[in-house]
């Protein structure tokens, strides 16, 4: 509560276009209205910024002092405007509220992208600019009295929010924002990392709508969606919603029976040899057995996927082993069909070749046939004495007949 009251001793006014927004602090010079500043992390630092502002002087009576911000300097370095996180529930709402009432009520923090009132059950919603907007709202207006009525203010719950878990340790907040804006626009993507900035093989993302949550969703549990270059699928489920900034306040309790007689009892601790004792001391063995049981549960999970990573690299080893066989085998298959189809080419041409060499004999016996008639009718119809050449010609088919006629006295002997 002390938080709120100094939060609530400062002015955040979206003021014209020369001055965006103030915050201005009241007078008195107190240290509660220096803590009250938001973003100035000692008193020290507020109160140099406010001695830059020059006050008016003389008098005895209280004086306002205060600087100007830009509305802008509330967005983080890469943070998108009205987003889901920037997104207030604003309970115990007045039945008669207006819609520019409502509007009116945070029209200090900014121009809203969103109103939404439901007057029969009292409660309504608003997106301001900025993360930032919103938790200075909330802690400034959380519990004030509005016609009669305490406001609560807590943020709304984020349906268009995944958890991601099986996350490669390569895997950054970009890469993660990049593989799953497929589905959707995505407003935010976080890697969960450990104290000393290590992934943790979790992270969640930010979609600003339901419908692409729903296809990621679906789309991730029926396939196996990977990131990077290792077959790990991650592995995708809806974001459990926690309050862990308000909790559950006193005043919020609800005094059934069962609270009455469970607060009878102040805190203690049990004393040895009592009822309570006893059953205070299986309840713990019990809980110790439980933390015994996850604990085993875990290691047999974490050595299943020490094992599966071993079985995947070798498998990965030998699929490149049996990828390079394969290729190794197709470039000798296609060798030998080079081979076949060289060979096959060469007998064509030889074929070629010999047809060419018979068509050629033939042509030449042709002429000599032609050559041979043409002489024996030139020497049947008389009156011609061949020359030398012609009787070359006649005299080849004579000694072919003695030949042949030698070759066969010389068989019959």
């Amino acid at each position: 509560m002390a938080a709120n009251r100094n939060l609530k001793q400062v002015r955040i006014e979206n003021s014209s276009p020369a001055a965006p927004l103030g915050m201005v602090g009241g007078g008195g010079g107190g240290s509660g209205n220096l803590k009250g500043l938001r973003g100035l992390e000692t008193e020290s630092e507020a109160a140099a910024a406010m001695a830059l502002v020059p006050s008016k002087e003389g008098g005895d009576e209280e004086q306002e002092v205060g600087f100007t911000i830009d509305i802008k300097s509330f967005l983080k370095p890469g943070e998108k405007s009205y987003t889901q996180r920037c997104r207030l529930f604003v309970g115990n709402l007045p039945t008669d509220i207006t819609e520019e009432d409502f509007k009116r009520l945070f029209e200090r923090y900014g121009e809203p992208s969103e109103v939404f009132i439901n007057r029969d059950r009292g409660f309504g919603f608003i997106r301001l600019e900025s993360r930032t907007l919103a938790e200075i709202a909330k802690a400034e207006l959380d519990g004030t009295i509005l016609k009669s009525r305490p406001l609560r203010i807590r943020f709304a719950t984020h349906g268009a929010a995944l958890t991601v878990k099986n996350l490669s340790p390569v895997v950054s907040n970009e890469l993660l924002e990049q593989a799953f804006s497929q589905f959707g626009p995505v407003e935010r993507a976080v890697v969960v990392v450990d104290d000393r900035g290590r992934a943790t093989g979790k992270g969640f993302v930010e979609f600003a709508a339901k419908p692409p949550a729903r296809k990621a969703l679906e789309r991730c549990s029926d396939g196996a969606f990977l990131l990077t270059t290792t077959p790990r699928p991650v592995v995708v489920e809806p974001m459990e919603q926690f309050d862990d900034e308000d909790g559950l306040p006193e005043k919020l309790m609800q005094k059934t029976q069962q609270y009455h007689k469970e607060r009878e009892q102040p805190p203690r601790f049990a004393q040895p040899g009592t009822f309570e004792f006893e059953y205070a001391s299986r309840w713990k063995a019990l809980d110790e057995m439980e933390k015994q049981q996850r604990e085993q549960v875990d290691r047999n999970i974490r050595e299943a996927k020490e094992k599966l990573e071993a079985e995947m690299e070798a498998a990965r080893h030998e699929h490149q082993l049996m990828l390079m066989r394969q290729d190794l085998m197709r470039r000798q298959e296609e060798l030998r069909r080079l081979e076949e189809l060289r060979n096959q080419e060469l007998q064509k041409r030889k074929q070629i070749q010999m047809r060419h060499e018979e068509e050629h004999r033939r042509r030449e016996e042709e002429m000599m046939r032609q050559r041979e008639q043409e002489e024996l009718r030139r020497q049947q119809e008389g009156g011609f004495k061949p020359n030398f050449m012609d009787n070359h010609l006649l005299v080849w088919p004579d000694f072919v007949t003695l030949e042949a006629t030698c070759q066969k006295s010389v068989a019959d002997l």
